[in-house]
């Protein structure tokens, strides 16, 4: 099992870029489904998703717009419980069917402060794209309705998510290592 070092942490090798591709494929197949005929709005949550949505948008064959915000709710391997909005929309949204593609979804909480912000701009509809989902440390009612892998409440790094800025560049993911 391949092993990094970032920081002063020691990460193991855990989804393979196949296991992501395939995700990734799974995910855009039901988004191609069941948005078929319909325009979208793909907003990515910034940073960390970025790899994700680019792979993504390249799978997705309905007409489809992608706009990006920045949130912030983590500061090394914890989070906050606090997010903060760094870069915000700008286009009109009244009426438009939003996906919103999330790196990680655990808590909830940039979720629930972006269906905040996007219920305040007379949205459509909105749903939940998620390359990762941590289902035992989620604490919210939000549906999250394209989930590629589940995985347990364990810190993860790689494929655009970052631990203090470094690994969002890895293809593969890793997980903390426990000693």
């Amino acid at each position: 099992m391949q092993e990094i070092q970032i920081h002063n942490s020691t990460f193991e090798s855990y989804l393979t870029e196949n296991e992501i591709d395939s995700s990734v494929q799974k995910i855009a197949v039901a988004i191609n489904s069941e948005y078929q005929d319909r325009h979208v709005l793909f907003i990515a949550v910034l940073n960390g998703s970025f790899m994700f949505c680019s792979d993504l948008l390249k799978k997705i064959t309905v007409s489809c717009a992608v706009s990006f915000v920045k949130m912030q709710s983590y500061e090394g391997q914890e989070t906050t419980g606090k997010v903060s909005e760094l870069i915000g929309l700008s286009e009109d949204l009244n009426g438009v069917d939003v996906v919103i593609v999330e790196d990680i979804v655990d808590t909830g909480n940039t979720l629930e402060k972006l269906y905040a912000l996007l219920n305040d701009k007379s949205v459509n509809s909105i749903k939940t794209a998620t390359l990762l989902y941590k289902p035992e440390a989620y604490k919210k009612n939000l549906p999250i309705d394209f989930v590629g892998i589940e995985i347990p409440n364990e810190f993860v790094l790689g494929y655009g998510l970052d631990y203090d800025g470094l690994g969002r560049n890895l293809s593969k993911i890793y997980k903390l290592k426990k000693h």
